[in-house]
């Protein structure tokens, strides 16, 4: 019960702001707007529905370290998506033609924020944390994987639902493994779409053409570009983003943040000092 209860107060929150920028997108003010009031509100329902449903203080979206979390999330997410462009160019499949807007990319900033703050809430902070409890690490991050790669069949198509899997479904979560909190993740997936939207104009997942601070357009081969998914659908960010899920669950298993499965007894346990 305290899993569907999580996930349907977050998820009305999620549905309903995300319909609300959805609708002023072209607005790119409203669209700013729109964006933080939902991450906003996602972040203040989720520690209230923690608080009622476990009984604890939220501490994976605790203030003290969300300073550093989002930075070094953002500087990951820019910098990995920057070398996946930076590989698409060098084979000539991606091409800057002149400035951007400005403005785009305010939109963006709101956009992005809202659909990294509501899915990270959603798929790490609830399902990969209630799958671990029970599970462990490895097959929590396996399901969630998956779950997150159908979340984005529709506008991303079969193939874009196994690139996204792939390439952020893991990464995401081992973000999160490393330092128990919702702050990395966030910023790693706002960075990684924010460039790929505000920065360099791409496809986020195939959700359409973007107007960022770059006017690039690319070409060629969909195993590079990743044709009408953007190059979330392209090999070099799958590979980019397997490579570093590798290196964050090396920094996760040094850092002794990985867990096992946890056997009967000591679900009881648990379940038994919660209640108290």
């Amino acid at each position: 019960m305290r899993l569907l209860f999580q996930l349907l107060a977050v998820g009305a929150v999620a549905l309903i702001g995300g319909n609300i920028t959805a609708q002023v997108k072209d607005n790119d003010v409203l669209t700013l707007a729109g964006g933080l009031v939902t991450a906003v509100l996602t972040l203040l329902v989720y520690g209230w529905v923690v608080r009622r449903t476990e009984r604890r203080a939220p501490v994976e979206v605790a203030v003290k370290g969300a300073a550093p979390g989002l930075f070094w999330g953002l500087l990951i997410g820019v910098g990995l998506f920057g070398a996946v462009i930076a590989n698409i160019a060098f084979l000539g499949s991606y091409e800057v033609e002149g400035k951007g807007s400005v403005m785009g990319a305010v939109g963006v900033v709101g956009f992005m924020a809202g659909a990294a703050v509501t899915e990270e809430v959603l798929f790490r902070g609830i399902l990969f944390r209630f799958i671990e409890g029970r599970f462990g690490t490895w097959l929590a991050l396996l399901v969630t994987a998956v779950l997150f790669g159908l979340w984005h069949l529709p506008t991303a198509g079969p193939w874009g639902a196994v690139a996204v899997a792939l390439e952020a479904g893991g990464m995401l979560a081992a973000a999160y493994a490393v330092t128990r909190s919702l702050w990395l993740p966030i910023g790693l997936h706002f960075g990684w779409n924010f460039a790929a939207a505000g920065i360099f104009s791409t496809e986020v997942s195939g959700n359409g053409e973007n107007e960022g601070l770059l006017r690039g357009v690319t070409s060629g081969s969909k195993l590079v570009t990743g044709g009408e998914v953007g190059p979330e659908g392209g090999l070099y960010a799958v590979v980019f983003g397997l490579l570093m899920t590798v290196v964050l669950l090396w920094v996760a298993h040094r850092r002794g943040r990985l867990q096992g499965p946890r056997n009967r007894t000591a679900r009881h346990a648990a379940a038994a000092t919660a209640a108290q």
